[in-house]
């Protein structure tokens, strides 16, 4: 009995005092959605109630193209990601970007239940109320992984497919961000709920891009507003704590047109899954981009854009 009171009084009782000491400090609380409205929407955003939400989106550019480009984000990050490549395409296409059900304006999925499944039911029925049946689908890391199991659930809808550092293979990735992995922690991951603070959004920033120029102070506002967004964190441990089902020998299986594009610096899910993506997807092309990081879309828009109307046409 002796020893026990010796652990609890020098070590788990200054342990207590420590994380006690560290929620007074840098406990943040939710940000209200309304709040956060006016900084993260633009005069092409919208809100669709759906499935218990409020989704927001953004349809914009060429209103008259009948084949619109889809945009689908990646994990903790929202519609926010494409605006660099939207601004480079819209004088041609019709853009529809989504803040998925957990992420940006959004919110989270009011039943708490998230996965591919869910995400692919979520998209099919935000396109039918938007009227839009055949379309070209694009998606980035978590979101890549959603574009592709949608491309394999409804094929007849989706035209090309353009797969950008996406998700799909378990066991295949990099070295991975500091917040994704304390998210990863069991005990550790609960602090998330209440202390997410902009430096570990930067360390988290600096293992996504290559080019550090690229992280600047509104970057990470960005990052970091919508990630404590009301109900975010709630979603986002939810996600990391149960994981998604992947079913990658579905991916043999996407007989539609399907560019694959990669960072070949990408720590979060490495260059291998691009190879591996480009051998299962038959006819697919790949890119790799030097010295680019996991959102090529953000860190070199220009290269991204010109790729993605050069395999349109």
């Amino acid at each position: 009995m002796k020893i026990i009171s010796k652990i609890i009084r020098y070590f788990v009782l200054p342990l207590f005092t420590i994380v006690a000491i560290a929620l007074v400090i840098l406990a943040e609380k939710d940000i209200p959605r309304e709040k956060l409205k006016p900084i993260y929407t633009n005069s092409s955003s919208q809100f669709m109630p759906l499935m218990g939400m409020n989704v927001h989106y953004r349809d914009e550019g060429n209103m008259a193209d009948s084949t619109p480009l889809i945009l689908i984000h990646g994990m903790s990050s929202s519609l926010n990601t494409w605006d660099s490549l939207v601004i480079l395409m819209k004088d041609k296409k019709r853009l529809i970007s989504i803040d998925l059900p957990g992420f940006g304006l959004t919110g989270p999925n009011p039943e708490n239940k998230y996965g591919f499944d869910y995400y692919t039911k979520f998209l099919d029925s935000f396109l039918t109320n938007l009227n839009v049946n055949n379309f070209i689908l694009a998606g980035n890391s978590m979101g890549g992984g959603v574009s592709w199991h949608y491309a394999v659930s409804h094929p007849e809808k989706v035209n090309q497919l353009i797969l950008i550092d996406a998700a799909g293979y378990q066991g295949k990735k990099g070295k991975g961000s500091l917040g994704f992995k304390l998210a990863s922690m069991p005990v550790v991951n609960n602090l998330l709920l209440y202390i997410t603070p902009k430096f570990l959004i930067k360390k988290s920033l600096e293992t996504v891009f290559v080019d550090q120029t690229k992280i600047t102070e509104k970057e990470i506002d960005r990052y970091h507003d919508l990630t404590i967004a009301e109900g975010n964190r709630k979603a986002a441990l939810s996600i990391f704590k149960n994981g998604f089902t992947q079913e990658a020998e579905k991916i043999n299986s996407i007989k539609t047109p399907t560019l694959i594009i990669w960072g070949d610096k990408d720590h979060l899910i490495t260059v291998d899954n691009a190879y591996q993506f480009q051998k299962n997807i038959k006819g697919s092309e790949l890119v790799v981009l030097k010295n680019v990081g996991h959102v090529p879309m953000e860190e070199v828009p220009e290269t991204v854009s010109t790729l993605i109307f050069d395999f349109i046409k």
